[in-house]
């Protein structure tokens, strides 16, 4: 904690990467730890998602399922103090992969929803946006995909798998990548591309890499600082120690 905090003292331009992990303490499952979502659920791929009705079914089976956990989820303490590190002036920008919105409920002003948000539905046609809510008492009742007014099929705003990734805020994450001379991944596997490729590019700059996670990740041996463990006790106690360096 003490070795996070002073690497973070140090730094100007920090770069925060932020995977399930580190949601799973506000009751929001991770995908690929050994209860994870994909344990049980296969997903569903965007191609199948145009083309087959039973698939676009499916995906709004699975988002029907878990909308009232992630509607009613609450910022854990390991998102308070990322919001912490923001009011003391060591974040700029969130990169997340994330789709629960909770960084920005902790009180983070400014985040990177690199694989989209639950919190809205998506027209495919137009691309127009929506609250949820609406479609889902639709698909309840229908027990069919929800259907824009320009008769587009809606889809959560998220990335499904086979979906292309949102180019400009990919290259914007890429772009504070760049600037930064230092990255903390926190909660990910680090196994998604290109996502993972993100903190890892500040590595490639020559930046120190910090990776935070309970269970092993995919660049575990090219970290300068790995921390094994609960986010939510590792986060609040590194600000602990950067505020008495401070």
């Amino acid at each position: 904690m003490e070795e996070l905090a002073t690497l973070i003292s140090k730094a100007e331009r920090p770069l925060f990467f932020t995977g399930a992990g580190m949601s799973t303490g506000s009751g929001i499952p991770d995908f690929r730890g050994p209860k994870g979502i994909w344990k049980t659920r296969k997903p569903v791929y965007y191609q199948d998602f145009l083309t087959s009705e039973d698939s676009r079914v499916e995906h709004w089976d699975y988002k029907l399922e878990g909308f009232e956990q992630f509607r009613d989820a609450k910022p854990s303490d390991a998102h308070k103090a990322l919001a912490e590190l923001e009011r003391m002036g060591k974040i700029d920008t969130i990169v997340t992969q994330n789709i629960d919105g909770l960084h920005q409920d902790a009180g983070n002003s400014s985040v990177i929803e690199i694989h989209g948000t639950n919190r809205e539905v998506e027209c495919i046609k137009c691309g127009e946006r929506t609250p949820p809510e609406p479609s889902f008492e639709e698909f309840k009742r229908s027990r069919s995909c929800p259907v824009c007014n320009c008769g587009g099929f809606l889809k959560s705003a998220t990335v499904s798998f086979g979906q292309a990734m949102p180019e400009g805020l990919l290259e914007r994450a890429f772009a504070l990548a760049a600037e930064a001379d230092l990255a903390v991944s926190i909660g990910s596997t680090l196994e998604v591309q290109p996502a993972a490729l993100v903190p890892l590019s500040v590595l490639e700059n020559g930046a120190p890499y910090v990776v935070i996670n309970r269970g092993a990740t995919a660049h575990d041996r090219l970290a300068t600082l790995r921390l094994e463990g609960d986010v939510n006790e590792i986060l609040p106690s590194a600000v602990a120690s950067l505020k008495n360096l401070i």
